[in-house]
Formats: structure tokens, C-alpha cells, sequence
């Protein structure tokens, strides 16, 4: 059962950008992203509730590193998020952010002195091959002549968002449970994007939303953000976080077939390409952070 988890969460997760996709079309990235988080933020104060029985006080200097990771992780992540869809398809923009994990061990190396071993190296080469061969799609030198879209640059800051949420949070959040700091920084979140998400109508704008808008932010809020990181937590701590992680690389598999089934979004030569560069860099990573724990715990 934890394994089936782990997989739905894969798809949920892949499943976000289909939702997101369809969100952008018809709501603005503030009201998006609000709604989104509102939703969440309420699930997640039961759940963390459920789980640690209470709300855990916080010390101010904690506070203050809760409102970066809620302006870094819910309100930069996602309006670069619904604004990026807005302008490219959902299957490349899942295979830019799958470089995630990438870009955290990097800057690891560079902020925390992390080792980069050769797996490491050779990871970080093909994801970003791959990710500039989705970007480009298939034409490198695109990207010189006329730059880097929009739509991709939007795309990026997610990646940059999350980087520095993951960041702050592995050396900042250590003595907080992973619910309680999700919860914390997800109504953080949702309390910086509340003004700006005024000032676009949000609340006057509620009844004209559609009812798949509804269902998409509803599904966004619950199973993409509250069941999502309550299974895959739950799985880390049943099988550990090696096993749990390698379900990650399912994520952009998911996202590409169901935009292709349900968004009608073309698979091209050079997405495959590029996700099988992606997927495989992400892979040599995890297999390299796998080495090295077995090393230092053996």
C-alpha cells in the first residue's frame, strides 16, 4: 500500500500541472495561487492537528524564517508557476522544474561545501542538457540567437523559488516536523497573497470561475499540495527517504502523458529527448546521494 501511495502521489503531483494549466487560462496568478493555498492551508491545520495534536508555539526568529519560506515556496513558486503555464505547455514546464533536485544539490555544494561526486556531475550535465533541449525545443542554438522565452524564464523562478525554500528549510527548519513547517508556510502564503489578490477581485471575481477552475484549484489545494506531501512523508518514514525519492522521477512521466491525453499537447522528438536527459540526471543524483549515505553510515 505505501508503494501504490507513493506512485499516486507521483501522478498527483504530475497531475498539478494539468490543473495548473487549465487555472491560468481563466484566473489571475494572485487569485490563483491564493485560492490554491487557502485551500491547502485549511486541510493542513487538521492534519497537523491529527498528527502532532496541537499547533506548536514558534519564537519570533522562527516566525520571521517561516515568512521567507511562505514568500519563497507558496507566493514566488506559484505565481511564477500560473504565470509560466499561461504562456507554455504543461509537459515542458514539468520536465524545467524536475531539475529541482539539481539545482538544490548544487547550491548545497556551493553554500554548504557538500560533496560533488562524478554521479553528481555527470547528473547535473544531462538535466541540464535535457532542460535546455526542452527549452529550445531541439534547437540550442535558439537559445543564443533569441533567448529564453517568457514562458520558460516564468518556469525557472520556479525552480529558483524552490531552491532557495529547500535551502532555508533543510538548515533552518530542523527542529519542526516536515507537517508543521508545510502548514506554517503554507498560511504564511496564503496571508502575503491575500492583498495582492485583492487588489485583482479575487472575491468578486468568485462567481465567475468555472466549475473545472473549482475543481482544478480544489484539486491543486488538496491533492496536489495537502495528500500529496502527506503520503509522500508518510512513505519516507516507512521505507526512508532513498526508496520514497525515487518516485520523484515519476512526476514528469505523469505530467507528460496526461497533458498529452487530456490537454492534447504534442510529444515531440526533442521532449523525449530532453526527458530522457532530465529524468536519467535526476536519477545518477539521487543514486549518488544514495551512495554517499550508505558510505557514511556503514
Amino acid at each position: 500500500m505505501t508503494y501504490l501511495k507513493l506512485l499516486l502521489t507521483a501522478v498527483f503531483w504530475g497531475g498539478t500541472f494539468i490543473a495548473g494549466k487549465w487555472v491560468s487560462m481563466g484566473v489571475d496568478p494572485y487569485s490563483a495561487a491564493f485560492l490554491r493555498f487557502l485551500i491547502a492551508s485549511f486541510f493542513l491545520i487538521f492534519l497537523t492537528l491529527k498528527i502532532e495534536g496541537r499547533l506548536p508555539g514558534i519564537s519570533f526568529g522562527k516566525l520571521l524564517i517561516i515568512i521567507v519560506l511562505g514568500f519563497t515556496g507558496i507566493f514566488s513558486y506559484n505565481l511564477f508557476f500560473f504565470s509560466g503555464l499561461h504562456h507554455i505547455q504543461a509537459n515542458r514546464a514539468s520536465l524545467i522544474i524536475a531539475c529541482n533536485p539539481i539545482f538544490i544539490s548544487l547550491c548545497s555544494v556551493v553554500f554548504f561545501r557538500e560533496r560533488l561526486s562524478s554521479l553528481k556531475i555527470i547528473g547535473l550535465c544531462l538535466s541540464v542538457t535535457g532542460a535546455l533541449i526542452v527549452i529550445s525545443k531541439g534547437n540550442l542554438f535558439k537559445i543564443v540567437e533569441s533567448g529564453i522565452g517568457k514562458g520558460e524564464l516564468l518556469i525557472f523562478g520556479c525552480v529558483v523559488s524552490w531552491v532557495i525554500y529547500s535551502i532555508l528549510g533543510k538548515k533552518a527548519m530542523n527542529d519542526l516536523s516536515p507537517i508543521v513547517s508545510v502548514c506554517y508556510s503554507s498560511i504564511a502564503g496564503t496571508v502575503l497573497l491575500f492583498f495582492p489578490a485583492m487588489n485583482k477581485g479575487v472575491f468578486t471575481n468568485l462567481m465567475a470561475y468555472s466549475p473545472w477552475d473549482w475543481a482544478s484549484l480544489f484539486y491543486l489545494g488538496f491533492f496536489g499540495t495537502v495528500l500529496g506531501f502527506f503520503w509522500y512523508y508518510e512513505g519516507i518514514k516507512k521505507i526512508g527517504p532513498l526508496k520514497a525519492g525515487v518516485f520523484i522521477n515519476f512526476v514528469p512521466i505523469s505530467a507528460i502523458i496526461m497533458s498529452f491525453f487530456i490537454l492534447n499537447e504534442p510529444l515531440s522528438i526533442s521532449l523525449l529527448i530532453g526527458a530522457i536527459l532530465v529524468m536519467a540526471g535526476v536519477y545518477l543524483t539521487n543514486a549518488a546521494q544514495s551512495v554517499l549515505i550508505r558510505n557514511s553510515t556503514g
